[in-house]
């Protein structure tokens, strides 16, 4: 069975066990962190710092997190220097960036959005706070989405209700191809938004390595734009990713407001027990068809939930 070993940092440990928090194993070794099992393979965090991926195709999640050594013992490439990385330049630059939110919440659509900032628009961004939306709370992107609005920095915002979600999860399309075609299209749309000026370059927030996202894109008969670069934790380096990333997670928190108020039912983020009881709530008000529109069915919370339903 084919199979990828990571060596990670206990930082990088816990993001995974709350990224795979729906899709969490009951049963751990006892010297385990955490294990799950997604459509792609099954993965084991253990308290080393090793990381086992097994299945069918491991190298897509393990490519999300790292690098490391596959079953061969062939070395993979480290994904800070792959050949897609930026140069430090493009952050002082005029450049698109591109990033997403609500990937890991069961309930609410993806949201992806790309920005462009000019050079001399950086600094401004800097002053009024612009940073990884993963440091504010949600009032502060609330707040600073509309600052962005009031200084027309131009964006392209793309959402995937959930009902199209699972359908397309259905035809067999992983979260990673959902994805790749969302901020590929935003950046389409946002190109062309801009023209006839060109950005020095676009900086994507690395969710799976580059050849796996332009494998995606050719299963679609797309393909990648000019000057694209890949790079993790973009946002933190990033105004133009920042940027992105908080008009994308504005985007999501008015959606999840929006589904609290059409159902008058708590809508809680993420992918905890909490949320668990409230798919229970929405099945037992509306139905297991009015779930498919709010949720990511193929989560693990669905199956909870029906635990609670009586």
């Amino acid at each position: 069975m084919p199979q990828v070993v990571l060596t990670l940092p206990t930082s990088t440990l816990e993001k995974m066990k709350t990224y795979y928090a729906s899709q969490s194993k009951p049963n751990v070794p006892s010297s385990a962190l955490f294990a799950a099992k997604t459509t792609a393979c099954t993965i084991t965090a253990y308290r080393s710092g090793k990381v086992l991926f097994q299945g069918k195709n491991p190298e897509e999640e393990a490519d999300k997190w790292g690098t490391g050594s596959s079953a061969s013992g062939q070395k993979k490439k480290s994904s800070s220097h792959h050949r897609y990385h930026p140069s430090e330049s493009l952050f002082t630059s005029s450049h698109i960036g591109s990033d997403e939110a609500g990937t890991g919440d069961y309930f609410g659509p993806i949201t992806v959005a790309a920005a462009y900032v000019t050079a001399e628009q950086i600094p401004q961004l800097k002053a009024i706070g612009v940073k990884d939306s993963k440091n504010l709370s949600d009032a502060q992107i609330t707040d600073l989405a509309k600052d962005l609005a009031a200084l027309k920095i131009p964006y392209s915002l793309l959402r995937l209700p959930n009902k199209k979600y699972n359908q397309l999860q259905k035809k067999g399309w992983s979260q990673g191809k959902m994805k790749t075609i969302l901020h590929h299209q935003a950046i389409n749309r946002l190109l062309e938004k801009i023209a006839p000026e060109k950005p020095e370059g676009i900086l994507v927030d690395q969710f799976s390595q580059p050849d796996v996202y332009q494998k995606h894109l050719r299963s679609e008969k797309q393909q990648l734009q000019e000057n694209v670069y890949f790079m993790t934790k973009a946002e933190s380096y990033s105004i133009a990713v920042a940027a992105g990333s908080i008009i994308a997670r504005s985007a999501f928190v008015k959606a999840m407001d929006t589904l609290e108020f059409d159902t008058g039912l708590p809508i809680p983020k993420g992918a905890s027990g909490k949320v668990d009881k409230a798919a229970a709530a929405v099945i037992e008000a509306y139905g297991e068809d009015k779930l498919d529109e709010l949720a990511k069915v193929h989560f693990a919370n669905t199956e909870k939930a029906k635990k609670f339903v009586k």
